[in-house]
């Protein structure tokens, strides 16, 4: 039996965030990011929008880029304080990522953040408030998804929170948010959401009711991407949509490995972050050839590169194709071709050398491994992530 999972209710198009003053309730907990809303006039909208619903507001701004687990807990004490029955996230996907998980310690606040890193177990949600999710980016889709993923500096490690019980009741895609976004963050978003939507597609966990979101949300943003990074608004709303139907994909059929590898190189570096859709975006291609040596997955790539208009006469010369295809719109974008040429080389080779092997044993224990087509060794994951490093082809 299968189970598919979205919002209740989705508002989209230009003008949508005014929706906000049609919820129910008392007291709304409105968690931001760092600035970007409030520069751009968004934040005191979605304020006046939910105070003409009646709602007393209070703001928890200037969470962090890659959230972390002390954000997390100290969003959930203000919580607790204020008693909200709406908990609104609005920006980038670490604000929204970031309220998911603070939801959870305010309902219950006896729950470990060491329970819910356990995939699906989550306790029941609801009880005390609903979830309202406002995406500033093209990318992460977590207004649609059952995940989160917060980051726990101590150990250097992101964690995949994944449960049901964390998608949110209503999302909100407005375009006019995403208008903002700088060119470099809508080359990483849209790549990630690229990676979403193959990643469902070929996920041991795919079914009817995904196959088709995450085909389109593929068509899409081959077809929008390089327009909206050039900054054309029709190209933007487009790739908000596209997004965000790559997450109903993903939520519903789950990922792979590429998301394993980027959540556990993400933090693991003294020089600095992977940004996370920059990662996707580099390790992708590579996955493609590690995962077509399994014939259904093979298929799968080609069913995917025949949509793009890409041509071959066996499956082989269709991955070729789609690999060669993904390469050439990172290129078109700015987007660099490997780990040692990441802003500059800041991830130092000794330092990637000497992590190689916990890297590794991580991304395989990573939430987003199980449902990969093909799980590797110990010793092939390494060989991935020493590919995705000096930007080698895999033929393993």
């Amino acid at each position: 039996m299968g189970r598919f999972t979205l919002p209740r209710d989705i508002y989209y198009g230009s003008g949508s965030l005014s929706k906000l003053k049609n919820l129910k309730g008392e007291r709304a907990f409105l968690v931001v990011g760092g600035g970007s809303m409030k520069r751009f006039g968004f934040l005191d909208k979605a304020v006046g929008f939910l105070k003409e619903a009646g709602m007393e507001v209070e703001l928890f701004e200037n969470v962090e880029p890659d959230p972390s687990v002390e954000t997390v807990m100290r969003g959930a004490e203000a919580m607790r304080a204020f008693q909200p029955d709406w908990i609104i996230a609005m920006g980038g996907g670490s604000p929204i990522d970031a309220a998911k998980a603070m939801w959870a310690f305010y309902e219950y606040p006896e729950t470990t953040f060491e329970d819910l890193i356990t995939p699906f177990n989550f306790p029941e949600l609801r009880i005390k408030a609903r979830f309202c999710a406002i995406p500033s980016t093209s990318g992460t889709a977590t207004e649609v998804t059952a995940f989160s993923v917060i980051t726990d500096y101590k150990k250097g490690i992101k964690y995949p929170l994944a449960d049901f019980n964390i998608t949110p009741d209503v999302a909100i895609v407005d375009p006019e948010l995403a208008e903002t976004m700088p060119p470099k963050l809508t080359a990483y978003t849209g790549m990630d959401a690229m990676t979403h939507a193959i990643e469902a597609y070929v996920s041991t966990h795919h079914s009817d009711f995904t196959d088709p979101l995450a085909l389109h949300a593929i068509q899409m943003v081959h077809e929008q991407l390089k327009d909206s990074y050039e900054g054309q608004k029709p190209a933007k709303e487009k790739m908000h949509n596209a997004q965000c139907l790559a997450g109903m994909a993903f939520s519903n059929a789950l990922l792979g490995i590429v998301h394993s590898m980027a959540h556990k190189t993400g933090a693991a570096y003294s020089g600095g972050h992977i940004v996370h859709g920059c990662a996707n975006a580099m390790y992708l291609t590579r996955v493609i050839q590690f995962n077509a040596k399994n014939p259904q997955a093979a298929e799968r790539y080609g069913e995917i590169a025949k949509l793009l208009g890409l041509t071959g006469s066996t499956d082989e010369e269709l991955v070729e194709a789609l690999v060669a295809e993904i390469k050439a719109m990172n290129k078109s974008i700015n987007i660099p071709s490997c780990i040692k040429e990441y802003e500059g080389g800041i991830i130092q080779e000794k330092e990637f050398m000497d992590k190689l092997s916990v890297v590794a044993e991580l991304a395989i224990g990573d939430a987003c491994t199980g449902t990969n087509p093909r799980i590797p060794t110990q010793e092939e994951m390494e060989k991935l992530l020493k590919a995705c490093y000096y930007g080698e082809e895999v033929d393993f």
